[in-house]
């Protein structure tokens, strides 16, 4: 079920951009209120293959609703921190650089979900550390399109925590229904034999997605 999706997600990547967000939503952005980027902030992680990826990656082993709940709060920190702090301080980065590391951190989640590094390099990286950090990546490649709008300063820091809460809304919705789905597919006899192919599945995506923002880096 879940090599469906990835598949999907993976044949759709070169025609996307990790972070894209349509002229309507931009004006709509540009003009609205406190409602506007709640509900675009949710839209946007919602919409999000990246991002959605990744969380599909970082609980695809986790049973537990308490270690769901710590991964996706160090994911949700580290990707606010970045979004407030890119938007708000001015900080630029390259987007499409931004971008490929996300992708890696998709690769990496395939690579650890396939116990890599434990049988390639004899260490296991910190799996709460790496998530933290790259929710960090992952903040900054929001921040990095927001600075591209022509936000005005007065209620900016209102807007862009509206922003990072619908954010944190969207992502909520999407774990929520991602969970019921995984929960479903582990009660099935399919899901070990499944189970590897996804993950690799998964790590593919993310070297295409890491190609494809490089490949834009270069050109640009």
């Amino acid at each position: 079920m879940w090599s469906v999706v990835l598949v999907l997600l993976l044949l759709a990547a070169p025609d996307l951009s990790a972070h894209g967000v349509s002229a309507a939503d931009r004006a709509f952005m540009e003009r609205g209120g406190l409602m506007a980027f709640l509900y675009l902030g949710a839209k946007h992680m919602v919409t999000g293959y990246d991002h959605l990826l990744f969380l599909v990656g970082v609980i695809f082993f986790l049973y537990r609703l308490k270690d769901v709940g710590t991964y996706v709060t160090l994911f949700a920190v580290g990707h606010s921190v970045t979004l407030l702090f890119g938007v708000l301080s001015g900080v630029h980065v390259n987007a499409y650089l931004v971008d490929a590391v996300i992708g890696l951190s998709v690769v990496y989640k395939g690579l650890d979900n396939l116990g890599a590094f434990r049988r390639w390099f004899s260490v296991q990286p910190n799996t709460r550390a790496a998530v933290l950090i790259f929710g960090f990546v992952h903040g900054f490649g929001l921040a990095t399109k927001l600075q591209d709008f022509a936000l005005p300063r007065p209620g900016l820091v209102a807007k862009i925590v509206a922003f990072n809460v619908g954010v944190e809304i969207g992502q909520f919705l999407a774990l929520g229904a991602i969970l019921i789905a995984m929960a479903y597919w582990r009660r099935t006899a399919a899901f070990e034999r499944q189970a590897f192919v996804s993950n690799v599945v998964l790590m593919t995506c993310g070297f295409v997605l890491f190609g494809y923002q490089m490949s834009g880096y270069v050109l640009e």
